[in-house]
């Protein structure tokens, strides 16, 4: 008898999908949901304050809409936050969760050490 040896063939490996950049309706929205729960407030008492429904601002809070320039002034104003400040958080809020990765565009620097 003799022993059969299989060949291993290597399989093609699939590259990791590249991470999506974060969107900036879900850190505007993370960033009002913090803001409103620092404060202590329920979402329908800042959704009156808006003039919005509290559905709708569940959705802008859960990064489901893309609210107009209008409305994330209404809703930064009910929360007594200016939009200098509220643009501000929400651009940290993107650094951090891409701190790691390049930015799109941008030029990246490496080096090598030898």
């Amino acid at each position: 008898m003799h022993a059969r040896t299989a060949e291993l063939i290597p399989l093609p490996t699939r590259r990791p999908a590249p991470a999506l950049e974060p969107l900036w309706r879900d850190a505007l929205g993370d960033q009002l949901r913090r803001i409103r729960h620092d404060r202590g407030e329920r979402l329908a008492d800042t959704a009156e304050r808006a003039g919005v429904s509290p559905q709708y601002l569940s959705e802008i809070e859960r990064g489901l809409k893309e609210p107009s320039s209008e409305m994330i002034a209404a809703v930064a104003g009910a929360l007594e936050v200016t939009l200098v400040d509220l643009t501000a958080a929400v651009v940290d809020e993107l650094r951090m969760r891409t701190a790691d990765r390049p930015a799109v565009g941008g030029q990246v620097g490496l080096s090598l050490v030898a």
